[in-house]
């Protein structure tokens, strides 16, 4: 584990009287408004939904019995390097006692072709050999025809020689020059690939190798990761919430952040559902939309280079979370938690009735299932009733056993705000800092100086966006925790302090 920089700092607490307002209550804005409340800030918490947590959210619903539960939106992966992460949910569990490690995380491809990530040294390179060494998909007569320099890469992150030699490249481009057998790429390559909300023809290659340094080829936890065995509702965000709250914190959710203009006696007014709120400290922790609206709407947040970084963000490809209450279980032996590959558009197949409290008491009272189907960066072009046909096709194919199934419930969600990461975008994507003194951005878009993504990059992002606005009053700094910042094969480089907290 790499502790990055900031180290130092004095005192624990801010010496005099500070206000923020924090705009979003997913991950990063929760996680920067926890590190500033505790150290004596003031805080306003605003989320606009009914309930904190963002993309990782979780809300009240009712089955047609009346029976209540609690929907997602769709399945989180809780990886063993989500160091910073843990850090946070350790404020309300130490002991991440609400986790349950999986044994595997197998990936289905068509034709029975199955990859399993189980057993696998952790420490980098051997994780690559033996994955390389065991692969039904990979002889040697497939080696002998890999792109060996192009693959070196993979071993070769850092940060500078990465994205400028891969960040104009696209995913789909980069794997292509691998030379990997269709089997081979489609069961290794592809559903990694996907995992990031991203199409590979859209996706920077350079942000790819990003992600296979932080998942695989230079992480020490090993890619078999842990899960929720309760609601995220009842595991995170009702501790987190009242965490936050018994620090002093102003949560209030249903309140939307319109607007940021230079204060008078602070720094900064802040219009929250139309109330102007004065605050030293600003964090923007929202989705890219909703950035980019307030800063449209912010005529002082005035800098040309800020405007142009916010306004050049884009969202990826939507994403489809569809649960279903079927009549009948799995066949025994699945696993809860799949990848998959190569039939359709279906990405992955959650049984949450094998790892989840809710979901579980509820199959065992009916004997039958709950089956959760993902669809990452779906064709814009394909309409609900073609994703749908094609999302039960995958699953009968996967497991046939539904076939014939009756679907007591089902809950259909499309939703389109995770950020893109196209080519040759990661040079100009904004940072935590910004030219105005006070605000901070915070989210997974964020550029980092660390390998980080999805509910880590969010996490990260928030205690970044709190320690850089107390950066210059000698409080102790929240500790941030990475892999190591530097591949196998990486150049050895040195990093001033400013790009480490950029």
């Amino acid at each position: 584990m790499d502790l990055t920089l900031p180290h130092g700092g004095t005192h624990e607490r801010i010496q005099s009287p500070q206000t923020a307002v924090i705009a979003g209550g997913g991950l990063a804005g929760v996680a920067a408004a926890a590190v500033l409340a505790e150290r004596g800030v003031s805080v306003v918490l605003a989320e606009r939904e009914s309930f904190l947590g963002g993309r990782a959210g979780a809300w009240t619903d009712r089955l047609a019995t009346g029976e209540s539960f609690e929907m997602e939106r769709g399945f989180h992966a809780f990886f063993r390097q989500y160091y910073n992460l843990q850090a946070l949910l350790r404020r309300i569990d130490h002991e991440l006692s609400f986790l349950e490690p999986l044994e595997d995380y197998p990936i289905l491809g068509p034709g029975g072709q199955v990859e399993s990530f189980s057993g696998l040294p952790n420490k980098p390179p051997w994780n690559v050999v033996a994955l390389t060494k065991r692969t039904p998909t990979l002889g040697l007569r497939e080696l002998m025809g890999v792109n060996g320099l192009a693959a070196l890469s993979m071993l070769r992150y850092e940060r500078g020689w990465t994205y400028g030699r891969y960040d104009d490249q696209t995913a789909g481009e980069y794997l292509d020059s691998l030379r990997f057998p269709p089997d081979a790429r489609r069961m290794l390559f592809d559903v990694f690939a996907h995992s990031f909300f991203n199409p590979e023809n859209a996706m920077s290659a350079g942000e790819l190798l990003m992600m296979f340094h932080f998942y695989f080829s230079g992480n020490p936890e090993g890619l078999i990761f842990d899960v929720s065995k309760r609601p995220f509702s009842r595991s995170i965000w009702e501790p987190l919430g009242a965490y936050l709250t018994g620090h002093g914190v102003d949560v209030r959710t249903g309140c939307t952040v319109s607007r940021v203009a230079r204060g008078a006696g602070r720094k900064w007014r802040v219009d929250l559902n139309g109330e102007v709120v004065e605050a030293d400290h600003v964090v923007l922790a929202l989705t890219v939309p909703g950035l980019q609206a307030v800063v449209a709407e912010s005529p002082d947040l005035d800098d040309a280079g800020f405007r142009l970084s916010v306004e050049g963000l884009a969202l990826t490809n939507p994403f489809v979370v569809w649960r279903l209450w079927f009549d009948r279980p799995a066949k025994p032996g699945r696993q809860p938690f799949a990848g998959t590959t190569g039939v359709g558009c279906l990405d992955n197949i959650s049984l949450y009735n094998l790892f989840e409290d809710e979901s579980r008491d509820w199959a065992r009272r009916t004997g039958g299932s709950v089956v959760e189907l993902h669809a990452y960066a779906v064709d814009p072009s394909m309409d609900e009733a073609a994703i749908r046909e094609d999302l039960l096709t995958a699953l009968y194919t996967f497991y046939p056993e539904y076939v014939g199934a009756g679907v007591i419930e089902e809950r259909y969600l499309v939703r389109r705000d995770c950020p893109a990461f196209a080519p040759g975008s990661h040079a100009d994507r904004p940072g935590v800092s910004t030219p105005h003194e006070g605000i901070a951005l915070a989210g997974d878009f964020v550029r980092l100086p660390i390998p980080s993504a999805l509910m880590e990059r969010a996490v990260a992002s928030g205690f970044l966006a709190a320690n850089h606005l107390l950066a210059s009053q000698d409080i102790k700094p929240e500790p941030i925790r990475s892999i190591p910042r530097r591949g196998l094969f990486g150049r050895r480089v040195q990093e001033t302090e400013a790009s480490r907290m950029r």
